[in-house]
């Protein structure tokens, strides 16, 4: 089963306003925090401004990649829900986690079997696993059959690469669903309309 939707790398008000007053929000919102390389990336008064915005049920994530305590202190007040950490060993996600009272999402980067195992080491301190593929700021798919061996008590997510239409193939999965760059244009803007069936498409799939 699809537990729910989340929207990564919103930039502009007009995106997330459309997106939290939709019929079927989604159940996350990502926020590039941190890592310039992305065309997604939100300078930090931007960033202030479109997190201040009522939220009503769904949860904002700040989306760093091995961020520094610089960072960490910056953003500490802002409104997010969860930090998702990419690139951050066990012991400093428990500290990130505790100091900030945040909740966690570890990202975990996929290219094989040893890339999956990796989340037992995390299991205990995170409250969601990302499964992603290996492109960073880019869109990168990784085969998500590798993940079959997960059991299903693990609060999972998994993005990668996947377009609206894959939605159904992870039915069975018992996961949340990450998406960017297929709501996107070729300018790498979000496009309203593609986010429009995504949230239609994907509320017929969830629980």
């Amino acid at each position: 089963m699809v537990k729910g939707i989340k929207i990564c790398g919103v930039s502009d008000l007009e995106t997330l306003k459309y997106t939290l007053n939709h019929k079927f929000p989604p159940r996350f919102i990502g926020f590039i925090t941190n890592y310039k390389k992305s065309r997604r990336f939100v300078e930090y008064d931007k960033l202030k401004k479109l997190v201040s915005i009522k939220k009503n049920k769904t949860s904002f994530v700040s989306v760093l990649v091995n961020p520094n305590n610089k960072i960490l202190e910056k953003i500490k007040d802002l409104n997010f829900d969860f930090y998702q950490l990419y690139d951050v060993s066990p012991e400093r996600t428990k500290i990130i986690k505790k100091k900030y009272n945040v909740k966690i999402i570890t990202a975990l980067t996929i290219n094989n079997q040893k890339d999956v195992e990796v989340y037992k080491d995390y299991e205990k301190i995170s409250d969601l696993i990302l499964f992603d593929g290996k492109g960073y700021e880019r869109s990168v798919g990784f085969n998500h059959d590798l993940l079959n061996s997960i059991p299903n008590s693990i609060n999972k997510m998994i993005a990668g690469n996947i377009k609206i239409e894959d939605i159904p193939n992870f039915i069975n999965k018992d996961c949340f669903i990450d998406l960017s760059g297929a709501l996107e244009n070729d300018d790498g803007k979000k496009d309203l309309n593609k986010i429009n069936k995504l949230l239609n498409f994907a509320v017929e799939n969830e629980t």
